[in-house]
């Protein structure tokens, strides 16, 4: 009886953490109960990924002054008019949407809510059939733009963007690894020169070479940023008080780069450029799950879908575990 009454304290305590600390509280729900559609436990990288995604919501019902015991369909609506939100794939979506659903259900068991707002959305949002065409820039785009970031400004401003573009690019990086990379990450007189991209979220540390087009741009702002009075040591502010630079920011900055040679694709973005940098070193002949490793990817899916660019139809499945150009 006793250890029958200790068990229902502590499940008290349980549903009473989601009220006062939800993190903490999903966190060890997560660990301890969460499973998949076919009652398999997550990954541990997956469970890194939906903490995120919990996270960012959490995030969103603060500013709307909701909580995860109240909100409802309309914050869910509100979430995906936030500009993050606007850019959400329909995959991305329905990953929330079935992040949701899994939580609201655990919630109404426990008594914590009353309803699932989420469990309307499922059909609403299904599983793409198929993954959108990746979007990249061709050869002579690329070849462009490299171009365009061989020539050194003297104004701070335009080196910075420069640099920053010459980042994407080169490297491969999201933009998540640009805002969060330190003056001290950088070697470019290193021999290779390279990139040092630290742990952040699912994604291990790496460490990138820099591509050869790339390295004089991101010396020279190297050399100018450690001479700026910027507070911190984040390779690239767009502030003296050493704030990093927002997604919104690191779209401007990509898009006004690629209006300089002529893009006109769908999506300007630094996604671009790192589909590129992909793309390129598919092309010079390196092995799907050695880009990945170079992208910090755990699966070759990305690379996987890059290369059905480079091939005709049915192609890049046969060769799924080779190189797209065998005979380098």
């Amino acid at each position: 009886m006793g250890q029958i009454q200790y068990i229902t304290a502590g499940m008290a305590q349980m549903d009473s953490l989601w009220l006062s600390n939800p993190i903490l509280a999903y966190r060890d729900w997560q660990a301890r109960e969460a499973a998949g559609a076919d009652r398999r436990p997550f990954s541990a990288r997956s469970i890194v990924q939906h903490q995120a995604m919990f996270e960012n919501f959490r995030r969103h019902l603060m500013t709307k002054g909701a909580s995860i015991a109240t909100f409802g369909a309309a914050d869910l609506d509100a979430f995906w008019q936030t500009p993050d939100g606007r850019t959400y794939s329909q995959a991305t979506r329905t990953r929330y949407v079935k992040l949701l659903d899994r939580l609201c259900r655990h919630l109404v068991f426990t008594g914590v809510r009353l309803d699932n707002p989420a469990a309307s959305l499922l059909s609403a949002e299904p599983w793409p059939d198929q993954e959108p065409t990746p979007l990249f820039l061709t050869e002579a785009e690329d070849a462009r733009l490299q171009a365009y970031l061989r020539s050194i400004p003297d104004d701070v401003a335009s080196l910075r963007s420069r640099a920053i573009v010459a980042a994407f690019l080169g490297t491969g990086i999201t933009a998540g690894e640009a805002r969060a990379a330190r003056l001290a990450d950088l070697w470019p007189d290193a021999i290779p020169p390279y990139l040092v991209v630290r742990t952040r979220g699912p994604r291990d540390a790496r460490t990138v070479h820099l591509a050869k087009f790339a390295v004089p741009i991101l010396r020279a702002w190297c050399a100018r940023r450690v001479t700026l009075p910027i507070d911190g040591d984040l390779l690239f502010t767009l502030t003296p008080d050493g704030r990093p630079i927002t997604d919104m920011s690191f779209g401007r900055i990509v898009a006004t780069a690629l209006a300089e040679i002529g893009f006109v694709g769908a999506e300007p973005s630094p996604r671009t450029l790192r589909n590129t940098f992909c793309r390129r070193q598919l092309l010079a002949g390196h092995f799907r799950d050695e880009v990945s490793q170079m992208l910090g990817l755990a699966s070759t899916r990305t690379c996987d879908r890059i290369a059905a660019t480079l091939m005709p139809e049915g192609d890049a499945l046969r060769e799924a575990s080779g190189p797209v150009n065998p005979g380098k």
